[in-house]
């Protein structure tokens, strides 16, 4: 076995294992405060419940981001681009999931949605640091 996998022990791998549950509940707070703000006005009327939803969900989201940052910081990952790519994947992956729209998207706007994540992914190889 060579490269990346080599170079990481049992701690390392826990630790971005860590990162990656925290940046997806980031991801899944923020997609469900999205989820609920578009209902926020049904109707042509302000709905309090679903506004005090979505704020409670972004405030989960947010500190999961910031805890995660942390652990980010500390495996040398401190460039904001790489950063925000990580969380804006998982919000996106979270809004398609909770809104149970994405099964109903026609194939090619699927296949669009799997090369944005893909290009996501591109990015974070290309500008890790």
């Amino acid at each position: 076995m060579s490269g990346f996998a080599v170079r990481l022990r049992m701690p390392d791998m826990a630790s971005y294992a860590f990162i990656i549950l925290l940046t997806l509940l980031s991801g899944f707070g923020d997609a469900l405060g999205f989820v609920y703000a578009s209902r926020v006005w049904q109707g042509n009327q302000f709905h309090a419940v679903e506004a005090l939803r979505s704020a409670v969900s972004f405030q989960i989201g947010v500190a999961a981001y910031w805890i995660a940052l942390r652990f980010l910081e500390a495996r040398g990952v401190v460039a904001v681009e790489v950063q925000t790519l990580l969380w804006f994947g998982a919000t996106l992956i979270g809004v398609a999931l909770l809104s149970r729209q994405f099964v109903r998207w026609p194939a090619l706007d699927q296949s669009v949605a799997a090369a944005v994540l893909l290009g996501i992914g591109w990015l974070l190889h290309r500008t890790a640091r």
